[in-house]
């Protein structure tokens, strides 16, 4: 499979191409310091700017998929977010590119199948406290719902450095009693999501 990664640089990113070439795959990977990634002969580092579609475009031309786990960064644009997502959403369409997976934040939404603590209690802190991040992915998701592509919308809460299990919970409505979980597994659940019909245009929530 060939894809591109979009903040291959970051902590799920990072992940997604670690695990995409031990699968084999063929990764593009749009960074702003390449020297952050490893050589590896299924790796191509690009520097480029994500936020510009003209640039990003090329990037995309004969890929399978495109993963974006574009975040926050300190002191960094709080519009990077749905920025981006309107960068790849114009750049993926002249590529002709269908298949785009993105990931967003399950802190932002209350959702279905939240228990009465996380509900009543965690979340609307959380979204105290990261207010301006969280408006930025809900604009983030309108561009991506919006976008004629075939997308899919991975919501993980709290997240972790601890190793790839593998072993993780995932569902439509939210994960109940999901308070964290591993980057690593972020990862393994994206790349699981690419080849699965039944999840383009939904929502997914992923939690260990």
């Amino acid at each position: 499979m060939k894809i591109t990664v979009l903040g291959a640089t970051g902590g799920v990113g990072r992940q997604v191409v670690t695990q995409a070439l031990a699968d084999g795959d063929q990764v593009t990977a749009a960074v702003r310091d390449p020297s952050r990634l490893a050589a590896h002969p299924q790796l191509d580092v690009v520097e480029t700017d994500v936020l510009d579609p003209a640039a990003l475009a090329p990037l995309l031309l004969g890929r399978d998929a495109v993963v974006s786990s574009l975040g926050h960064r300190g002191g960094g644009p709080q519009t990077v977010l749905a920025d981006g997502a309107r960068s790849l959403v114009t750049a993926a369409a002249e590529a002709g590119v269908r298949r785009v997976l993105v990931v967003s934040a399950s802190g932002a939404y209350t959702e279905k199948d939240d228990d009465l603590v996380t509900r009543a209690v965690a979340k609307p802190l959380v979204r105290l406290f990261l207010r301006q991040n969280f408006v930025d992915t809900e604009n983030m998701e309108q561009v991506i719902r919006t976008s004629g592509l075939d997308w899919t919308i991975v919501r993980p809460p709290r997240l972790t450095d601890k190793p790839h299990t593998g072993r993780y919970r995932t569902g439509y409505d939210g994960v109940r009693g999901g308070y964290t979980v591993a980057r690593a597994d972020v990862a393994d659940c994206l790349l699981s999501l690419i080849d699965r019909t039944e999840a383009v245009g939904r929502t997914v929530t992923v939690a260990n």
